[in-house]
This record gives C-alpha cells, structure tokens and sequence, in this order.
C-alpha cells in the first residue's frame, strides 16, 4: 500500500475516532441542542469524505472495500458545500450506524487485512 494510501486512511481513522470521542454517552437530545458538538462532528465528516475522496481519485480498488463511500462523499458535498441543511436526525443516524461499520474496515485496511 501506498504511503499517501495510507495517510488518507489514517485521516480517516482519526476524524472517525474524533467523532466517536465527541458522542460518547450522548443521546440524540444532546446532539440536537448542542450547536457546537453538531458542528465537531460535521467538520470530522468533512475530512472523512474529503480523505475519501482523495483516496478514491488514488485507489478506486481499495475505496471500493469501504462501504458506501459515495455516499459518504456526498455527504461530505453537502456539507462543505451547504446545498441544504443537514437533518439533525440524519447526522446522529450516521454516527450511531454507519461510523462503526466505517471504523471496523478502516481499521482492517490499516491492518493490510
């Protein structure tokens, strides 16, 4: 694996930590009333697709081994690019259902699983 490869997946793995951080023992109440922890985890999802899409520009082989992750570039757009306001109820589904599954391959790609 290339090192800039891996420097993206590192990228990743760190916003996608961040996140995890961030919305320990918190509910969707607490993400929803809090402008600063939505924001947090909004930028972390910025680097995430932004790394992504870097990766896949390199590596469309092994960006295709992470699940969905064009949508996770779109979600990205969206974001950076402010096409409309995120659901807060969207951006809590994504932290609670997809960032795990988002870790475990990143960390088995890191591995050179």
């Amino acid at each position: 694996m290339q090192l800039e490869t891996k420097k993206y997946l590192y990228d990743i793995q760190q916003a996608a930590a961040r996140i995890a951080e961030f919305t320990a023992e918190k509910k969707f109440e607490d993400y929803r009333n809090n402008r600063m922890l939505r924001a947090a985890v909004e930028r972390q999802f910025e680097i995430i697709g932004e790394a992504l899409s870097q990766l896949a520009r390199l590596d469309e082989v092994l960006a295709e081994r992470i699940s969905g992750h064009r949508r996770i570039i779109a979600f990205r757009n969206i974001l950076i690019h402010g096409y409309a306001d995120v659901d807060d109820r969207l951006g809590w589904d994504v932290v609670q259902g997809k960032l795990p599954v988002l870790r475990r391959e990143i960390e088995a790609l890191l591995a050179g699983d």
